[in-house]
């Protein structure tokens, strides 16, 4: 087997060996996601000025609708994973208290 043929095998062989990891890490981890529970997977709720006034519905949230975005879901009506941060010591000198 020549170099150039050595060569071009090789990259094609790290070209998709890139290609499957990126098909395997833009998958979603925890499956599909649910409805949100606060709107039903609406994404929308009942506008604060509705909640509150005395019967007339206007603000800035709803625009007059009466119903504004989902605080819970941000109005997309999914439930969104929460952020975590892990924090791993490195095995050895136990840190006292």
């Amino acid at each position: 087997m020549s170099p150039v043929v050595a060569y071009q095998l090789a990259t094609g062989v790290l070209l998709v060996g890139a290609v499957l990891v990126k098909t395997v890490m833009d998958k979603p981890m925890a499956g599909p996601m649910s409805r949100c529970p606060s709107c039903n997977g609406t994404g929308r709720v009942n506008c604060m000025c509705s909640r509150w006034s005395d019967g007339d519905v206007g603000c800035r949230s709803c625009a007059g609708s009466g119903r504004m975005a989902c605080s819970s879901c941000g109005g997309s009506g999914t439930g969104r994973p929460l952020p975590v941060q892990v924090s791993v010591r490195p095995p050895g000198n136990p840190r006292p208290y």
